[in-house]
């Protein structure tokens, strides 16, 4: 496995990883309706701009198998997700590190992120922290309950 910047032409699979992912991990920690609505529709444009200035894949035998982005300048990490058949096999944890080194070496001093509800545990375990529980409006028009977490980088 190995992790490199995103390109334009990966936005599609980026774009699928990630419908697959939600409806996958998500699912008992929101509504039906809810998961239907974040995972509906084609993709948009701007996801295809943004993953090709933000995005890293990880790749396994020539297939894209997680996504992760971050704003390098802001700290913000956004839409990491992996495979439904590859969570739990540690591609999660490769990339946020991934995206942390990358932070380091652009002298970001805290990382920032949403995490949904069933992602919090695996952000704590990460070195994230974060308390209370707020509300995400999605581009989508749907607001779902996340809870803000960050890491300091020393």
């Amino acid at each position: 496995m190995h992790i490199r910047k995103a390109t334009k032409d990966d936005a599609a699979v980026a774009f699928e990883i990630r419908k697959l992912a939600i409806l996958a991990q998500c699912k008992g920690h929101y509504e039906d309706e809810t998961l239907q609505k974040w995972t509906e529709g084609s993709l948009p444009a701007h996801f295809v701009t943004d993953f090709a200035a933000n995005g890293y894949v990880s790749i396994m035998n020539d297939n894209i198998v997680g996504v992760g982005m971050i704003n390098l300048t802001t700290g913000i990490v956004d839409a990491m997700f992996v495979q439904p058949e590859y969570i739990g096999q540690g591609f999660g944890k490769q990339m946020i590190q991934y995206l942390e080194l990358q932070a380091r070496k652009a002298q970001c001093k805290k990382l920032s992120l949403d995490a949904s509800l069933n992602a919090v545990d695996f952000y704590r375990a990460c070195g994230f922290e974060g308390q209370r529980e707020a509300i995400f409006y999605s581009p989508r028009g749907i607001e779902l309950t996340c809870l803000p977490m960050t890491k300091a980088l020393l």
